[in-house]
């Protein structure tokens, strides 16, 4: 069984350099597999996923991204964009010299996007976790109303309450992965107690304007590697239809996980069983 390590990259920002850190399993010449996670998530979210790849030989590299668990937060809340994360990333790329798999959940699935729509780019292969190139208004709406508010709890079983609440459409987790998702969404709130590991700024972006469809089609246009696209069935942010449009091109495998909604936990060995084979091809 392979253990985890942690690792970090400066990287250059409009407002000058910060500090992205990662958290890493397998070999150190396996490989690599970048994990992205989702708007209010860390790294750690893809531990079981990381561990089983790692496991079979491949380096698995989790980025918190900028504002999230481990890494640094950014001085101007307007940074916290799409484009701001791909350059983070885009850093964290040049590390590697050859391809790349991408795993990306929601957010990461969109920075996913943006860098294998990139000409020259190192990605291999992609898995999009619950999220497409059309997001409706409705799931934004949703998005900027359970973000930005910094909710402090007594202890870690008051959050990991929370946690089930609002992400019960992770799926059928059972006890000891939602302490996992509560333990490493957890950092000291400043008066005592715990709150959720993210700079609640990164709303800003989000609460700056009324919430409008995120139509991304142009660039999904621009998307030519092999892309293993994950549905939770109950998805509002993931449409059906979207999902089947998207399928409809050859280098797109659909999955659809029943039980879950936005998004898939990937921590259910089914649901690690089918990144690994797809990763694997």
């Amino acid at each position: 069984m392979d253990i985890m390590r942690d690792g970090a990259v400066r990287w250059l920002s409009p407002a000058g350099f910060f500090t992205m850190r990662w958290w890493e399993w397998g070999p150190a010449d396996g490989t690599p597999v970048i994990c992205v996670h989702g708007l209010t998530r860390t790294g750690r979210d893809f531990d079981p996923l990381a561990q089983a790849l790692g496991d079979a030989g491949r380096r698995v590299i989790c980025p918190d991204l900028p504002g999230r668990g481990a890494s640094d937060w950014l001085p101007d809340p307007m940074l916290y964009q799409p484009p701001v994360y791909v350059a983070a990333l885009s850093h964290l790329l040049a590390r590697f010299d050859g391809p790349v798999d991408w795993v990306g959940t929601s957010l990461g699935g969109i920075c996913g996007m943006g860098v294998a729509a990139t000409p020259g780019n190192p990605i291999r292969r992609m898995v999009l976790n619950d999220v497409g190139c059309f997001v409706p208004v409705e799931a934004m709406a949703r998005i900027r109303d359970y973000i930005g508010d910094e909710p402090v709890f007594p202890d870690i079983a008051a959050l990991e309450a929370h946690l089930r609440h609002i992400h019960a459409p992770f799926g059928q987790l059972n006890d000891a992965e939602w302490r996992h998702l509560a333990e490493t969404s957890a950092r000291p709130a400043k008066n005592g107690g715990v709150t959720l590991h993210y700079d609640p700024a990164i709303a800003t972006p989000i609460r700056a304007q009324e919430a409008q469809a995120l139509d991304m089609k142009a660039l999904w246009g621009l998307v030519k590697q092999p892309v293993l696209l994950i549905r939770g069935a109950e998805s509002d942010l993931l449409l059906e239809e979207t999902a089947q449009s998207m399928a409809a091109g050859s280098n797109v495998q659909l999955a659809e996980i029943a039980g879950a909604g936005h998004a898939p936990a990937l921590m259910d060995p089914a649901q690690i069983a089918l990144v690994a084979a797809f990763l694997g091809q």
